[in-house]
């Protein structure tokens, strides 16, 4: 699909459903061509702290859902760009090397930086 507009989702706060909420969007969109971009602000940078773990883990396991790191290994095949926060990182005393594979360490204005005017933004 041409020059479609990508996807940029920020998660604000350190919760996983708001994670598995935002992978599952940016999964849909990828799937359907759309670049897609994901941005963990703050605390919320220690929920791709390896290993990935989500209190909401085993409830979508029993219903027959992904878990949170599959979730975010299928986001990642699907080639969605991973980002923490690096101040975020700071803030809850996490190293580039507690990150899960594929995710790279940015700060929020470069993110926003690639925001184009016709892209979208979602903030969770």
């Amino acid at each position: 699909m041409p020059d479609m507009p990508s996807l940029n989702i920020i998660v604000a706060v350190a919760e996983g459903r708001r994670l598995y909420a935002a992978l599952e969007a940016g999964v849909a969109a990828a799937a359907l061509g759309r670049p897609v971009r994901i941005f963990l602000q703050g605390e919320a940078a220690a929920l791709l702290r390896d290993p990935v773990r989500f209190a909401g883990d085993e409830t979508r396991r029993a219903a027959g859902q992904p878990d949170l790191a599959w979730l975010i290994e299928e986001a990642v095949a699907m080639e969605v760009a991973l980002f923490v926060c690096q101040s975020g990182m700071a803030l809850v005393g996490m190293a580039a090397t507690e990150l899960v594979p594929h995710v790279r360490a940015a700060g929020l204005v470069s993110f926003m930086a690639e925001v184009g005017v016709e892209d979208r933004l979602i903030v969770y």
